[in-house]
């Protein structure tokens, strides 16, 4: 049994913000250890993810530093297991877990309700909480906005040292339908950026969150093209189809019915240009449940060097037709 004698207050999570947290572990045996994780947006393992275990001392007691979030967890764990570095779900006890407490951080810190834009006659939340997407990265409000023509812009930057990302995620699932997104020019978009346009569905881990990608990066190597087709999991390598884009504007589109998912590529502003690239997938196909459609501008963390500068996308249009 894992008690927690001191929390940490309830945060919305961050790289620099950290706090002591400590407790007390009944019954554990010789070489078993204490493993951490902090909420924010996902559960993130703590201190580090290069240090991961917390020991336990000989008055069955523990402690350590750890990342602010709105909830802790301590996780009982065997000498020989191996924590992932950020996950959905907390583990349940089994293969190599003990036991598993959970406590929510202290005071009366309510997160703040996301900004909301209005973007293609949709309304779309702004994510602000860390993500691990590309790996660990900070996603700031001020990276995305509408402007005055309509158009969305969507930020990748660096501020005080850090560099941060920018999200927008549609407000309401929209099921089985033609999915389009008109974008501006993405072809020399920095090889450690990466722009996506997807499903999500933040609750369901069962069919790989119902995630159905369209992606543009050269994953740190302008070797390789820089667009891609997804049907999860990406490491098939039947479910991944990868296509050059070109420059200038483009329409991408995404025809999602039972058992089929059919991605297109075009020239121009709308889907009626030459076809820069299309696949079809019949394989590993999801259904509609709570997904939202999502699109973001991000730092591809194993890229072997960090961006080179500032990165920006801009999206003329999104349409949905059932």
């Amino acid at each position: 049994m894992i008690t927690f004698d001191q929390v940490p207050a309830a945060a919305s999570g961050g790289s620099e913000r950290t706090a002591e947290i400590r407790g007390r572990v009944a019954g554990a045996r010789s070489g078993q250890r204490i493993v951490l994780f902090a909420k924010a947006g996902v559960w993130w393992v703590q201190p580090l993810t290069a240090e991961p275990f917390t020991r336990i001392e000989a008055d069955s007691s523990w402690k350590n530093k750890t990342h602010l979030g709105m909830e802790y967890a301590a996780l009982l764990v065997d000498a020989d297991y191996h924590p992932p570095d950020t996950v959905e779900i907390l583990p349940e006890p089994g293969k190599g877990v003990l036991a598993v407490a959970v406590a929510r951080g202290t005071g009366d810190f309510t997160p703040l309700s996301p900004r909301r834009l209005t973007f293609s006659g949709y309304d779309w939340d702004v994510r602000s909480t860390p993500s691990d997407r590309g790996g660990a990265n900070e996603y700031d409000p001020a990276n995305a906005w509408v402007d005055a023509q309509g158009l969305m812009h969507l930020l990748l930057v660096q501020r005080d040292g850090r560099w941060t990302s920018g999200e927008v995620i549609l407000t309401r699932a929209l099921g089985y339908g033609t999915y389009t997104f008109t974008v501006r020019d993405t072809s020399n978009i920095d090889p450690a950026a990466a722009f996506g346009m997807f499903t999500w569905d933040e609750e369901n881990v069962q069919q790989n969150h119902r995630e159905l990608d369209i992606e543009i990066s050269h994953w740190g190597d302008r070797n390789i093209p820089n667009g891609q087709f997804v049907v999860q999991p990406y490491y098939v390598p039947a479910n991944v189809a990868r296509f050059s884009t070109p420059s200038g504007t483009v329409t991408h589109t995404l025809r999602w019915e039972p058992g089929r998912a059919l991605f297109k590529t075009f020239r121009g502003a709308r889907a009626e240009g030459a076809i820069v690239a299309q696949h079809e997938f019949t394989s590993g196909v999801p259904t509609p449940g709570n997904e939202r459609v999502r699109m973001n501008l991000y730092y591809f963390r194993y890229s072997p060097s960090a961006p080179g500068a500032a990165a920006e996308v801009v999206i003329e249009r999104f349409q949905y037709i059932p």
